[in-house]
């Protein structure tokens, strides 16, 4: 079959494949000093040029950490094989891995901030109280400090004892920061390409860092995952764990689980195939990869062993799970990336992360249930084998990755303390299932306007679709009108938080609806790979708002109040002992509010939308709360990267226009305390 030629035209900030006119994601491209230069993307060719795309299924990567080969379908089906076998096994040998005493005595300490959700949980809870309901009011800035980039700010910082780690959007900037005088104890800046930044979907943010044996670990933008001495920021080791030739690029923290790091990969509007790796937190090496599509052994999934839900109970996946869903090769290029949060239980000695969109946009080009795409996936973290997976959105056709944040608790479910894990998906459904097992127990709408899909059929764990906002159902070059949620979801990665004492799960949502329009798209490596035209707008007929905060009754699967929001609340979220939770606004404000019925007890307003993640320490004896300041990320990319045209940043910048009338790009990292007595 010929190999068709695609014309790759400059666009502002993107590119126009073949006869479209809309750009599919939109960036600029700056040089150092902040000036634009010509937009375009490069994948061998140069820029704007006429050439053969690189044959889609000529590229894997090879077990070697940074080296790319080409190969023959057949032997690369042979080799995937032998090496995910050859992987599990050597994997299973080191089984009685010790885990980080270290770490997670430090994450035991409330002083600290030792993991991006504070512990391995992704609970986002402390049980620091000093500041509370009560006095809350009073608190004031303490101190701030700069990180010297002006894009979007995700993540948090660190706090390991006296020294807060800070980190940065591309070029992903690490400083040391000394507690007592706020003095830089050291910085780290890594020398990338800037030609990465072009294939990063949605703006250049970075989720933070991770800590564990003495070690900072960096996940830098070009895939380079870095180990820093912690107390000199000197490179213990480095490893490269993709290829953004090819469209891959990383914007998740790593984890820290045991002895070793935990990272992912993005691109999936790249047709990147995605995948998780463990590697050896001592040194770096590769112990193990699990990958969200193709042959059982590259996935680490036992037929007979690796169990999903199905016709009301857990049941074997059986042999060629995923490659029975795709159409021929389609899997290659399925996506299933993993950008999103991890969380570990140690007990289980399992993990559970989720997996993202398939490639492409378009449903019509990818018949089958495109597994395991949008799934939520169980691993042992010592060999990578797959307990469970449930997949949430099958054959999806809105863009509703599963990548966002699972949440382990013990509630009382039907009179049982059961263990579960809790998801809030993209596609505006809240998921409790059992985290031992995976069978699913609470599937609901958290946003009472969903209309994509009527419900969960809870024997079969599938979405009712209605097929009027089916762009599957409508075909290619139909503008399918009215879908709610939009593609970036009833909620994204901005992770949610746990209070023990109510139970309830305090959540920060999108109120957004959208128009999506399906189109014909050819693969070629290095460039999107979307297919869809979209425009996001705030859901009809409601509040007028296009986010809500709400608190959520997992075990019931019932809202328990909800607080409107003028955009969508894109921040992390945190909730304390005293009996605080506290978010912040794309607006720039940081609340505070009462976590029992969502009264508002306190606001600031920083100088930049929020999208970080709120955390809080303990120095001196004095308890700190902190955000970061900087607009960006896919709600804010219109005024990150300077996008003007409604239907850019696949139809955020539209969506999102009015933002640019109530904050300003910024960079900075706000803390705050209560006042001295």
């Amino acid at each position: 079959m010929a190999v068709p030629v695609w014309r790759v035209v400059a666009c502002r900030g993107g590119v126009h494949l073949g006869p479209r006119r809309t750009c599919p994601m939109t960036y600029r491209r700056c040089d150092a000093m902040g000036t634009e230069r010509a937009e375009g993307y490069r994948s061998g060719g140069g820029r704007g040029q006429y050439r053969n795309p690189r044959n889609p299924f000529a590229a894997a990567l090879e077990a070697d950490n940074d080296s790319v080969a080409d190969e023959t379908e057949g032997d690369m089906k042979i080799r995937n094989l032998a090496v995910g076998l050859a992987v599990v096994a050597s994997a299973a040998v080191s089984a009685s891995a010790r885990a980080d005493a270290e770490l997670d005595k430090l994450i035991a300490n409330p002083a600290n901030w030792a993991a991006q959700a504070g512990d391995y949980a992704n609970q986002r809870h402390s049980t620091l109280k000093q500041i509370n309901s009560g006095n809350v009011k009073n608190l004031q800035v303490a101190w701030t400090v700069s990180t010297g980039v002006l894009r979007g700010h995700e993540g948090s910082p660190l706090v390991i004892g006296d020294t807060m780690y800070v980190h940065s959007p591309f070029p992903n900037r690490v400083i040391a920061l000394n507690l007592k005088d706020q003095s830089f104890k050291w910085k780290y800046e890594p020398k990338q390409d800037a030609s990465v930044v072009p294939v990063m979907c949605c703006d250049t943010v970075n989720r933070g860092l991770a800590y564990g044996d003495g070690k900072i670990l960096l996940q830098q933008a070009d895939t380079t995952l870095v180990a820093l001495d912690a107390k000199t920021g000197k490179v213990v080791w480095s490893v490269k764990n993709g290829d953004p030739k090819i469209g891959e690029t990383n914007t998740n923290a790593p984890h820290v689980f045991k002895d070793k790091v935990i990272t992912g990969i993005s691109g999936g509007e790249f047709g990147v195939r995605g995948r998780i790796t463990a590697y050896d937190l001592k040194t770096g090496k590769k112990v193990w990869t699990g990958w969200s599509t193709g042959p059982d052994a590259d996935m680490l999934i036992d037929p007979k062993a690796t169990m999903t839900w199905t016709d009301g109970k857990m049941a074997p996946v059986g042999a060629d799970s995923s490659l029975k869903s795709w159409k021929g090769d389609q899997w290659k290029l399925g996506g299933g990336t993993t950008w999103g949060w991890y969380a570990y239980d140690p007990k289980l000695n399992l993990m559970y992360y989720g997996s993202g969109n398939p490639g492409t946009w378009n449903p019509a080009q990818r018949p089958g249930d495109n597994k395991w795409s949008m799934t939520l996936w169980a691993r042992d973290v010592d060999t990578g084998k797959a307990k469970w997976v449930y997949q949430m959105t099958p054959h999806d056709e809105w863009d509703y990755d599963g990548v966002n944040e699972n949440v382990l608790a013990d509630l009382t479910i039907k009179g049982k303390k059961t263990p579960v894990v809790v998801h809030m998906d993209r596609n505006g459904f809240a998921y409790t299932l059992n985290r031992e097992n995976g069978e699913l127990l609470v599937a609901e709408k958290y946003d009472p306007t969903i209309n994509w899909a009527s419900k969960v059929d809870m024997k079969s764990g599938r979405p009712i679709v209605n097929a009027k906002y089916s762009p599957g159902t409508t075909g290619a070059d139909v503008n399918v009108k009215g879908i709610c949620p939009a593609a970036l979801g009833t909620k994204d990665q901005q992770p949610m938080s746990f209070d023990p004492k109510t139970s309830l799960f305090i959540v920060p949502t999108n109120h957004v609806c959208m128009d999506y329009e399906p189109f014909q798209i050819e693969y070629t490596a290095g460039q999107p790979y979307v297919g869809a035209t979209l425009s996001m707008y705030p859901t009809p007929n409601s509040h007028g708002g296009m986010g809500n905060f709400i608190a959520w009754d997992a075990a019931q699967g019932k809202i328990v109040w909800s607080k409107p929001e003028r955009f969508s609340v894109w921040s992390g979220v945190l909730t304390t002992a005293g009996d605080i939770a506290f978010y912040g606004t794309l607006e720039g404000y940081i609340k505070a509010v009462n976590i029992k019925d969502g009264k508002e007890l306190w606001k600031f307003k920083t100088p930049s939308g929020i999208i970080g993640n709120v955390f809080t320490y303990e120095y001196g004896g004095k308890q700190y709360v902190g955000v970061y300041s900087g607009i960006g990320g896919w709600a804010g990319i219109g005024m990150a990267a300077g996008l003007e045209k409604s239907t850019d940043g696949l139809g955020a910048v539209g969506g999102y226009k009015e933002l640019a009338k109530y904050t300003e790009l910024g960079g900075t990292l706000f803390v705050f305390a209560l006042p001295s007595t």
